[in-house]
């Protein structure tokens, strides 16, 4: 078998899907990387990647030596947590809006059933402060109504306890996801003073403001609706095949094996290729580059950039270490165009690039779902298949 490794550079999209109309009509005109490269013009330098299919994907160049295609995305919306359930093999079920003004009293009785001191901190606005610790808001980065954030200073309550609490608002609601996270470097007066209305009736705290991400941060993602025993990391588990989660997926994907979940890109492919080199027997790396995606909330289009053109040195370095019956997949989860007027994720197809001396030139097209991709992976292991998808193995193997 060898060694199999996923790198998911968090939002790289490479334009808006056809049905975004019906979802978010201003992802409409949404281009991650097309948008990136004309506002950055000669200082995105990205030559791996745009040999690997890049350039033939969007700009329509010839067909590259190894193979390559894209993906829509099944689930609903362009969400990170529900994206890699997806490419794990599975595709999450549809859930509802909802939005704090309309649910916080079904989770202010849940918590307080559960034994939780729950207050409204400010006048005429529907978030919750429990234990004078956490907040429990609308999230302000994805879709209106798709996500409940619980934010935490772990100077009030460590990340143990906010993952329980997070637990319980799961239980009682059902929109896509709830993010249970926080940070030491932060207090809850200061994340309380970021609370803002982003859309009408949209109540939630301004994350990037809050300073809740840097050293210290932790997450952990609830989905709705998701079958985490048929995907195939947990697949992978039952019969013994090593699976490392490094960077977001330690977060996204459920498992078992080494994981890290590594924020900063620079530390997080230094520990990719330490990971890789001492692993001696076969193996799956499945990781997610989280800054890309952090840059596109932020809106900032040098950060994407520079970020983008560390990646691509790196994946040509890695590429070169890679043994005779190794694969490499490297794609985006949706997309989160930093240029058209708003933080959110975009509705966007995803590039993939397949790489390995095993692996022949093909267009693997356009796929139907991203779970195609765990479903590969099951393949390449000789494991059971995944819940959903379709693998491409034979299509790109000589």
């Amino acid at each position: 078998m060898g060694k199999m490794t996923l790198v998911v550079i968090d939002s790289f999209g490479i334009g808006a899907m056809d049905d975004c109309e019906k979802y978010v009509p201003s992802d409409c005109q949404a281009h991650t990387y097309k948008h990136i490269r004309e506002k950055k013009q000669d200082k995105l330098q990205i030559p791996f990647m745009y040999g690997l299919g890049l350039g033939t994907l969007v700009d329509g160049n010839p067909a590259p030596t190894n193979a390559y295609g894209y993906s829509k995305l099944a689930h609903h919306g362009a969400d990170t947590y529900l994206g890699h359930q997806e490419i794990a093999g599975s595709c999450p079920k549809k859930s509802n809006k909802r939005l704090m003004i309309d649910i916080h009293s079904t989770i202010k009785e849940a918590l307080e059933e559960s034994g939780y001191d729950v207050k409204y901190p400010l006048k005429n606005c529907p978030v919750l402060l429990v234990n004078g610790a956490v907040v429990v808001a609308d999230n302000l980065e994805s879709a209106v109504g798709n996500i409940i954030n619980v934010t935490a200073d772990f100077n009030k309550m460590p990340f143990a306890e906010v993952k329980e609490l997070g637990k319980v608002v799961r239980k009682h609601i059902d929109t896509t996801r709830v993010i249970a996270f926080g940070g030491p470097n932060t207090s809850i007066e200061h994340i309380l003073a970021c609370v803002k209305e982003k859309n009408e009736g949209q109540w939630g705290v301004d994350t990037p403001k809050a300073s809740v991400y840097g050293e210290g941060y932790e997450v952990f993602h609830m989905g709705y609706g998701v079958d985490i025993d048929n995907q195939f990391p947990m697949i992978a588990a039952k019969h013994g095949v090593k699976v490392y989660r490094l960077g977001k997926t330690a977060d996204v994907i459920h498992g078992a094996g080494p994981e890290a979940p590594i924020v900063n890109t620079t530390h997080l492919l230094e520990k990719v290729t330490q990971a890789y080199t001492q692993e001696q027997g076969d193996a799956a790396f499945l990781i997610n580059i989280q800054e890309t995606d952090l840059a596109g909330h932020s809106e900032d289009v040098d950060w994407y950039c520079d970020l983008l053109n560390e990646t691509d040195k790196w994946l040509e370095g890695f590429a070169s270490i890679m043994r005779r019956d190794d694969i490499l997949i490297i794609m985006a989860d949706h997309g989160n165009d930093p240029t058209i007027g708003h933080s959110n994720h975009s509705r966007e197809y995803v590039p993939i690039m397949i790489v390995g001396e095993k692996v022949k030139a093909a267009n693997i097209g356009l796929r139907e779902s991203m779970a195609d991709v765990g479903a590969t992976f099951s393949d390449f292991f000789g494991i059971p298949k995944t819940a959903e998808g379709i693998s491409f193995l034979s299509e790109i193997m000589d």
